[in-house]
């Protein structure tokens, strides 16, 4: 049986009677650091994921002074806590990681104090005489190739601070079976709560999938999706979000919210867009390419956990990479083999790209004109010949209205045809390929005019 205080030892939140809910408050959080704001609780140990802890300690304070209802009055007083310490804004911290023994700073300044409240705490010490990751840095040299090491290492650093100034995600891309999932092994431990399994794809689709990366670092996913994506919109607002973003929740009213993932997926193909064809998906990408695995390579089953045990010296790793990141005003170390990479997956979205370049088919020089309908004719049938699927004719359009300037090109109405109907049509391009062109008139080109356009 529990005993009970004395009247003379009675907290000031109580008076003998009852629970005085709001004086309880001021007391705890006189003795608690603790805020609340965007729908969480914060503490020196970052944010709360569970309140089973919290609740757990408001029981045992008020336990000898409670004896009926006491599941609601913890409820109750938490409620009431979420207003006593609310505030109105948290910002993030770009210029400082808090580790599980204090707080680095990107200057590598260290401080071991743990008293301020924060937005999130890695479950990794700041050791900074944590022997060479010997595992990780092998095993990484047998997945990557040399020159594209530098590039992970900066983006897992990046992914440490609370920023998206780098505005990049990463893909690591390969054929199968290479290990490249080992390494998302190895950051879920290293990043803890900070980082979370999920879906590029499902964020794509679903406008409540920003809303669950709230508060996270780093969202892995482990193996992307081969579909295209239908939408664009939310995965390029996540990669280059500074700032607050409007935020929804199922049946809730959007609110703003700071938003800090960045964006990693492990694949054996390229993440493509339906429609979104703009250079602004694309240059957002940082794609690695793994090597091939060999033949006669014995996987060793616990070589995750055997990294997992250098995450001190992975750590220090990736802090090396966000200085020189840093250092480099946020623009990533890659290979020449990198920017090879996202240009191909860029070209084969958009074959436009390809067809503009090919000179047995148009010529761009200042005194062609071609009228719209013929050009798309010749990209078909360049497609048709290259084993290429034709964009719609729209797309094809849109994407050579907004690269005009990129091609020396004009897009104009005052183009006229054989036939003497005025016809949308572009200046600077000149067909190399004659087909002959019907209309509702039934007229056909001459394939001896050089062109029907004047």
């Amino acid at each position: 049986m529990t005993q009970r205080v004395q009247p003379d030892a009675f907290p000031s939140w109580y008076d003998g009677q009852s629970i005085h809910e709001t004086a309880f408050c001021r007391v705890f959080l006189a003795s608690h650091q603790l805020l609340y704001t965007e729908n969480c609780f914060f503490t020196p140990e970052g944010r709360m994921t569970d309140e089973a802890p919290l609740k757990a300690e408001i029981y045992r304070l008020i336990e000898p002074y409670a004896s009926t209802s006491v599941p609601k009055k913890i409820a109750n007083i938490i409620e009431l806590l979420k207003i006593t310490a609310h505030i109105d804004d948290f910002p993030p911290q770009p210029d400082r990681i808090h580790v599980a023994n204090g707080t680095l700073f990107l200057d590598g300044t260290f401080c071991a104090a743990k008293e301020e409240i924060v937005r999130s705490r890695f479950p990794v010490s700041y050791q900074p005489s944590a022997p060479r990751p010997e595992t990780w840095l092998h095993f990484l040299s047998n997945l990557l190739y040399e020159d594209d090491i530098p590039t992970l290492q900066e983006y897992i650093g990046y992914c440490l601070i609370p920023s998206n100034k780098g505005q990049r995600m990463m893909i690591i891309k390969g054929s199968g079976g290479e290990g490249k999932s080992q390494i998302g092994m190895v950051l879920s431990r290293l990043f803890g709560c900070n980082a979370k399994d999920g879906s590029v794809g499902k964020v794509s689709e679903n406008r409540f999938a920003r809303a669950d990366l709230e508060h996270i670092h780093l969202l892995i996913d482990d193996d992307m999706r081969m579909e295209a994506l239908r939408q664009t919109n939310y995965v390029k607002s996540l990669v280059t979000a500074q700032g607050r973003m409007d935020l929804e929740k199922k049946g809730k009213q959007s609110y703003q919210g700071y938003m800090v993932a960045r964006l990693l997926a492990f694949s054996n193909g390229d993440l493509q867009s339906l429609y979104d064809r703009s250079n602004g998906f694309y240059r957002r990408q940082l794609i690695l390419t793994t090597k091939e695995r060999p033949p006669d390579r014995v996987d060793d089953p616990d070589l995750a956990e055997k990294m997992c045990r250098e995450q001190e010296g992975i750590f220090l790793w990736a802090f090396e990479g966000l200085q020189r990141l840093v250092g480099h005003h946020f623009r990533f170390t890659e290979s020449v083999r990198a920017r090879a990479n996202r240009e191909a997956v860029r070209q084969d979205a958009n074959n436009v790209l390809l067809f503009m370049e090919a000179q047995d088919y148009i010529r761009l020089t200042p005194e062609g004109k071609t009228g719209s309908q013929e050009l798309y004719e010749i990209y078909t049938v360049w497609c048709r010949e290259n084993g290429f699927s034709p964009l719609k004719n729209r797309s094809f359009s849109e994407f050579l209205i907004a690269n005009q300037k990129q091609y020396g090109i004009e897009h104009s109405n005052n183009l006229t045809n054989i036939v003497g109907r005025r016809v949308w049509g572009f200046i600077g391009i000149k067909p190399v390929l004659h087909l002959p062109l019907r209309t509702a008139d039934g007229w056909q080109r001459d394939d001896s005019d050089d062109n029907p356009f004047t």
